[in-house]
């Protein structure tokens, strides 16, 4: 048997995998060996959901003419991914592909960023849909979001 505790230690990378069990459930039964391989990434994500309470997406959104708005993202614990459309004058949508947003357990904290106009800036979700209405156009620049969908 190895000795494990021998090992090198190292800082370890998002890809990098860790050996462990998956339990058996109803749903989801374990019907060989339960040893499975997890990246690190995916526990850092559980982890920050269980302690947290929730999962978010942050990023710096832009919006000019009749772009769509465009989106540097800062972190995206969602499991999904968020891309952004012009859906009319003003109304913007983050439309989430591989996640959901939880009905009656989504929020959205966001601001204007550096634009010029004092805009009265609302937003709504569907379970695949935050929409961000701000009345006109070229209002978001560098304009802060963050989507937090909590357990």
């Amino acid at each position: 048997m190895a000795i494990t505790s021998t090992y090198p230690i190292i800082v370890p990378k998002a890809g990098d995998l860790i050996v462990g069990s998956q339990t058996y459930t109803v749903a989801d039964p374990v019907l060989d060996n339960p040893t499975r391989n997890f990246t690190v990434g995916s526990v850092a994500t559980l982890a920050n959901a269980i302690n947290l309470g929730y999962t978010s997406y942050v990023a710096l959104v832009n919006q000019t003419g009749t772009a769509a708005p465009t989106a540097t993202v800062l972190q995206n614990t969602t499991g999904g991914t968020i891309a952004w459309v012009r859906d009319s004058l003003g109304n913007y949508g983050g439309v989430i592909t591989g996640g959901a947003f939880t009905a009656g357990k989504t929020l959205v904290f966001i601001n204007q960023g550096g634009g010029t106009s004092t805009a009265n800036i609302q937003w709504s979700s569907s379970a695949t849909k935050v929409i961000i209405s701000t009345g006109a156009d070229n209002v978001l620049a560098k304009a802060s979001i963050e989507v937090r969908i909590y357990a």
